[in-house]
């Protein structure tokens, strides 16, 4: 199979780490990919916001499948377009990408649906926003509608603070993204990530993982697109996997069908456990980053197969399975990440890290003069496999210090909720 692969961060440098591994792949191509992905496929200045050029890429070089790492290009419609072409994609249609691209679409499906959320309430202005805020009190969530890379929520502890991040939103603070608000209740409970393979028809649960959106230690500062993660989620147990599939996944494939727009991709559900049980947070319909990483190190399966069923509407017929091993990813991000990063600065050390065992997916690097430099603000996902989570992260964080980049961070203390009930446990 000739394959496209769309994207460039850590996220699609995990995929093609696996694709790259599968027999059925005759070539791949990344656009635009990275340093790192570039040691596995072929990488291509593609514009892939540009439809037509993308499509006319697939077909001069004969792609069987075409691979959506992001969730933008899904939101702008490129499989609809691919699928107009006769080109096969995994990815979610436009209309059903906006599980991720409008929050309130999503919440008002739960609420058709009766799939546990909390409560919210949608806003165009800011001043209903706020009357709402100072009835209801905090803590409490504000979200910006539309696509904020990661960086459109707040959970506010103070009725001031989420009084700022709606003016924040309705000021321009997040462009577009933010032109409608919604703000909901304040789940209490444990996060976790619960990923499905869907055909539009069926879903398959495809691993369990736990994201740290926090910036800083101890779950602190400002939220970011993921500071880490570790697989599998010890919360995520058989029983509570069954009930996220019978109450969230299953209403949710039966009402985007019911809606004319069946889910084909991958369903990201974004949880917070609570003693009631699973209630859903958000939903994206892309791989986490840094979820995919821990995902596609633990997958046993050849991911082409899996994906090719998927958009070709066979996933009854698919299982998947996993190793035993935990597997946990440290996310090394630039200084002035989340806001401004510094972009430039040499990084050494990252054959040393993957000659202790560990993976180094590149996320924002790039090549100047012959050495690896930072290029955006999550830099690169320091990945390592072992039989606990705590040894793990042991791992990781050993190739994380073999790694020379002074003017890179990281936080010290992924896994923490999971070494604590191995700890507890032992």
């Amino acid at each position: 199979m000739n394959v496209l692969l769309l994207g460039s961060g850590g996220r699609e440098h995990a995929l093609a780490w696996k694709i790259a591994a599968s027999p059925l792949l005759t070539k791949l191509y990344a656009a635009p990919g990275n340093p790192g992905i570039a040691t596995l496929a072929s990488c291509i200045q593609l514009d892939i916001s540009d439809h037509p050029a993308v499509i006319a890429f697939c077909r001069d070089n004969h792609i069987d499948l075409v691979i959506v790492g992001p969730e933008a290009p899904l939101v702008a419609g490129i499989v609809d377009d691919l699928a107009v072409a006769g080109i096969a994609a995994f990815g979610a249609s436009r209309k059903a990408a906006q599980l991720e691209g409008s929050k309130g679409f999503t919440k008002d499906l739960c609420a058709r649906n009766n799939i546990p959320t909390g409560a919210y309430q949608r806003f165009t202005a800011a001043a209903p926003a706020h009357a709402y805020i100072e009835a209801q009190g905090a803590p409490i969530v504000v979200k910006a509608d539309g696509l904020a890379a990661g960086k459109g929520v707040t959970v506010a502890a103070t009725v001031e603070e989420a009084l700022a991040a709606v003016d924040a939103c309705f000021n321009g603070a997040l462009g577009e993204a933010g032109a409608e608000v919604v703000v909901e209740a304040f789940l209490d409970g444990e996060e976790a990530s619960f990923f499905c393979l869907c055909d539009g028809i069926s879903a398959l649960p495809f691993g369990t993982a736990q994201d740290h959106k926090r910036v800083g230690d101890g779950d602190t500062g400002p939220n970011t697109g993921g500071m880490g993660a570790y697989s599998p989620a010890l919360v995520m147990t058989p029983e509570m996997v069954e009930r996220t599939m019978r109450e969230i996944i299953e209403p949710t494939m039966r009402g985007m069908a019911e809606m004319g727009a069946p889910f084909s991709g991958i369903l990201f559900a974004g949880l917070m456990i609570t003693d009631e049980g699973p209630q859903l947070i958000e939903y994206n319909v892309r791989f986490g980053d840094p979820e995919c990483q821990v995902l596609m190190m633990r997958l046993r399966d050849d991911i082409l197969v899996l994906l090719k069923a998927a958009a070709d509407g066979q996933l009854s017929h698919m299982s998947a399975r996993w190793r035993e091993d935990a597997a946990l990813t440290v996310v090394m991000a630039a200084t002035g990440y989340p806001g401004t990063p510094q972009k430039g600065s040499v990084i050494g050390g990252v054959d040393a890290a993957q000659q202790s065992g560990a993976e180094v997916f590149h996320a924002g690097t790039a090549l100047k003069d012959g050495q690896l430099v930072a290029n955006g603000g999550r830099v690169l996902n320091v990945t390592a496999m072992a039989k606990t989570v705590t040894e793990a992260r042991a791992k990781a964080y050993a190739a994380v210090d073999l790694i020379d980049w002074p003017e890179g961070f990281c936080r010290s203390d992924i896994g923490w909720q999971a070494v604590a009930r191995e700890q507890a446990g032992s």
